[in-house]
């Protein structure tokens, strides 16, 4: 096998070894606040994973949409459990994607520019960048 396909399936292994772990530890818990912490863990952790592991500016982007992703899900989940007449959670969590949206548009405006300049998309080749 290449080099290149025995790195993707290590990092697929990886992440689908963590999603199996927090999937064992969530069948063991009654339904509540518990799953919904173990959800957002999952997901953080494998943002985290992409994040310092990808060289491929796209591959990092969807990373942090990730991140974001599980703390909406702490966000809404505590909310509800905390106090359920309330939706300061909810708002928060519509906050951060109205962020992530300008974010990602504004992010892949310059990945687009970028590639334009460079013809790649790998983070090494992005520090040395002139105007």
């Amino acid at each position: 096998m290449s080099k290149t396909l025995m790195t993707v399936l290590t990092r697929l292994s990886i992440i689908a070894l963590i999603l199996a772990y927090f999937f064992f530890l969530s069948l063991n818990l009654h339904p509540g606040l518990e799953r919904y912490l173990l959800l957002s863990v999952a997901l953080f952790s494998i943002g985290i994973y992409g994040l310092t592991s990808s060289r491929n500016i796209i591959r990092v982007l969807m990373s942090i949409e990730i991140l974001l992703n599980a703390v909406n899900i702490n966000l809404v989940s505590f909310a509800s459990f905390t106090d359920p007449l309330e939706i300061q959670g909810q708002v928060f969590a519509i906050f951060v994607m109205a962020i992530a949206a300008a974010e990602a548009a504004i992010a892949l405006a310059i990945i687009l520019a970028i590639y334009r300049n460079k013809s790649t998309v790998d983070m090494e080749e992005f520090t040395a960048l002139k105007w």
